[in-house]
């Protein structure tokens, strides 16, 4: 495919009202807290899902006009390619913001993880799969659509489990690392062309379908380290703070 290119005096960016707002895996835990926020803002929702149907149709019910709910699986060139014709023909108008949140199936599920010692590549496959081959499809995908508009958005769904490694997913933690890698890279060589790509890197959330299986221990650690680093204490002072470690191998 040639790359597209913009017009360098062209770089007015739409209001998120006046947006075509995808957001991938956009019908559960956060991508629903996604896409209710665009649509709080005025902005018209494509919902992603692959295995949320319901989910993703009742919520497009609730916004007719403003909201519809489309099947493909990210990893998929072809579906994705028919997500955005699907999208621009209900629409009007290409999609200039690409939220890239699909999580292929994984469970944040702690001490139950497969550990360092036994966990096979398929499972880094996999999940490299959804982040990091879903989001080159969506965004290339994307990138016509932007051309003509004369900008673009792209939003990855990162964490912060690269940075601190709590509790050591190891599949999961190393394709978000190669996504946030890609949104470095594509950043910079799309940037000139009016394309901005960002991450943005979360903590483990309450309660969705992937963390139902976390231990409520880890919930516990997380809401004392956020306690800890909020407590301003002199240097002088000692830490008000246990050091105990989460449960299991992890630090």
């Amino acid at each position: 495919m040639t790359s597209p290119t913009l017009d360098p005096t062209s770089r007015t960016v739409p209001a998120i009202a006046e947006q075509v707002v995808l957001v991938t895996g956009g019908a559960r835990g956060l991508g629903r807290a996604l896409t209710e926020a665009f649509l709080r803002k005025g902005a018209r929702v494509v919902i992603n899902h692959l295995t949320s149907e319901d989910a993703a149709h009742d919520l497009a019910s609730r916004h007719p006009g403003r909201a519809i709910a489309v099947r493909a699986d990210v990893r998929h060139r072809g579906q994705v390619e028919t997500l955005f014709e699907r999208a621009e023909a209900e629409f009007g108008l290409p999609v200039g913001t690409v939220v890239n949140n699909a999580l292929p199936g994984f469970s944040f599920n702690g001490d139950a993880r497969a550990k360092a010692h036994e966990i096979a590549y398929d499972a880094f496959s996999a999940q490299f799969s959804g982040a990091v081959q879903g989001a080159l499809n969506t965004i290339q995908a994307a990138l016509p659509g932007f051309a003509r508009a004369g900008s673009g958005r792209v939003v990855n769904v990162g964490t912060n489990l690269f940075q601190n490694p709590v509790v050591p997913y190891h599949d999961y933690t190393a394709a978000k690392a190669a996504l946030l890698a890609l949104t470095r890279t594509f950043a910079a060589d799309l940037g000139p062309r009016g394309i901005t790509v960002n991450m943005v890197s979360g903590g483990l959330l309450r309660t969705t379908d992937a963390s139902s299986a976390t231990p409520e221990a880890v919930f516990d650690a997380i809401a004392e380290g956020t306690r800890c680093s909020r407590s301003p204490r002199p240097p002088s002072s000692p830490t008000p703070c246990s050091s105990s470690p989460l449960p299991g191998p992890g630090p």
